[in-house]
């Protein structure tokens, strides 16, 4: 038997353009599934699928605002019109505002809630429906570390990766009895587009964080790949509603 088949599979990738959700998308082509990207910049998605492509791999990218109901719902819909199915959602989209919390503002909250939680809430909920048809299907959330360890001028960022944990219990709860499994990936620091810069020009604050990680180094996008096949495959029927830390053991210090 083929460990983590993932043979005639439709996995939705959320924020599958770049960074974490990327190597995922990567990862789950791999083990067979058919790859759809959404993610609000067209050509960043676009450019993902093709790499996919390039490599034999089933992908395609669809224009998609999550913070927008509207918008995830029409995915959803184009995604059973052309696929007829959603088996895996893999949510991987994220904000971030780097400031101390007494200087956050209303659009920095906005900025970072609405992507963060209210646009995942949207994500699990209409795919959901949908598997729940099915009655089979499973959902992995990207969580963080900073759900539960803190960290100078991450305030709203931690705020919303709890939500994000608690959230996924919540639907774990709920949709046992419609044999979804609802799970996160919680990474700790990981290198991506997304931080890259910022720890280019303050290298300092990247080797105080490595201080701090039992494994010795920061995290790469790679590291959660392994992870998420085994929550997107039939051998993690029996798991549901946890949180799994990515992250070179940090979270026990």
């Amino acid at each position: 038997m083929k460990t983590f088949d993932l043979s005639e599979k439709v996995a939705l990738i959320i924020g599958g353009s770049q960074g974490i959700g990327f190597a995922i998308a990567k990862g789950l082509a791999a083990a067979g599934a058919t790859i759809i990207i959404a993610n609000r910049n067209i050509e960043n998605g676009q450019r993902a699928a093709k790499s996919l492509k390039k490599d034999g791999f089933q992908a395609v990218a669809i224009p998609t605002d999550i913070t927008n109901r509207s918008s995830v719902e029409s995915l959803i819909s184009q995604v059973i019109n052309d696929f007829k199915r959603i088996d895996i959602l893999v949510n991987s989209a994220g904000a971030m505002v780097r400031k101390p919390v007494e200087n956050i503002t209303e659009e920095d909250w906005e900025y970072v809630i609405n992507t963060n939680l209210k646009g995942l809430f949207f994500c699990c909920q209409i795919a959901g429906r949908e598997m729940i048809r099915q009655k089979k299907g499973r959902i992995i959330n990207i969580s963080s570390l900073r759900s539960q360890k803190m960290a100078p001028n991450r305030s709203v960022y931690a705020i919303s990766k709890g939500g994000v944990s608690n959230l996924t219990r919540v639907f774990a709860y709920e949709w046992g009895k419609h044999n979804i499994t609802v799970n996160a990936i919680a990474p700790g620091t990981v290198i991506t587009e997304f931080n890259r810069k910022h720890f280019e020009e303050h290298p300092d604050d990247l080797a105080e964080i490595v201080k701090s990680i039992p494994k010795g180094r920061p995290g790469y996008p790679s590291d959660c790949v392994s992870a998420a096949l085994f929550l997107a495959s039939d051998e993690s029927d029996f798991v549901t509603g946890q949180i799994l830390f990515a992250d070179g053991g940090t979270s026990i210090c």
